[in-house]
């Protein structure tokens, strides 16, 4: 596992403004699993502010499994703009936010070490996963998965599995789970 000697913390906090991150990946394989989309929601006093999403062009095709899954195929991705170009603007758009996200680790340490390697940026936003606040607030639940979380709230899940979309569904699920949770 490579050092990320400048990552962000895991907080348990609840803030009201901040920024919910998601990306979709080409595949599952360690060395060839690039990010294919990344989108981010900009939320100032539990209000969306701005949007960022965008397709990025792979080196490596897309896993038949993610396709499956996600809807993006290899045709989808041939003209999305290179991967230094999205993540310099996605880096410019969350700025030093605290970033929320489903099992955000993954998203935060895919994110930081692009950042790294593509464009010598270093992601060291703290972070706040909805995963864990699922666990705490939602024990008695099957699973903690965002689809089983946000069907407990009864949180339509139509078009998930694209970045944009998740952090759609995301951001509704930390808003209910921070609600629930302060009431504790």
């Amino acid at each position: 596992m490579p050092e990320r000697t400048y990552k962000g913390k895991s907080l348990y906090e609840f803030p009201s403004d901040y920024t919910v991150v998601d990306i979709e990946t080409n595949g599952l394989i360690a060395g060839t699993c690039e990010i294919i989309e990344v989108s981010a929601l900009k939320i100032r006093a539990e209000k969306l502010q701005a949007h960022f999403t965008s397709l990025i062009k792979p080196t490596y095709p897309i896993n038949w499994f993610i396709t499956r899954l996600t809807g993006i195929t290899n045709d989808t991705v041939k003209d999305a703009p290179q991967v230094t170009d999205v993540l310099q603007a996605f880096y410019d758009f969350v700025g030093k936010d605290i970033l929320i996200g489903h099992n955000v680790h993954f998203d935060v340490n895919f994110l930081y070490d692009n950042l790294l390697l593509h464009n010598g940026l270093v992601l060291d936003n703290s972070f706040i996963d909805t995963l864990r606040l699922a666990r705490k607030a939602l024990p008695l639940l099957p699973d903690h998965k965002q689809a089983t979380v946000a069907a407990h709230y009864g949180i339509p899940t139509n078009g998930a599995h694209r970045a944009l979309r998740d952090c759609e569904i995301c951001n509704e699920c930390y808003l209910r789970l921070k609600s629930e949770l302060l009431k504790q």
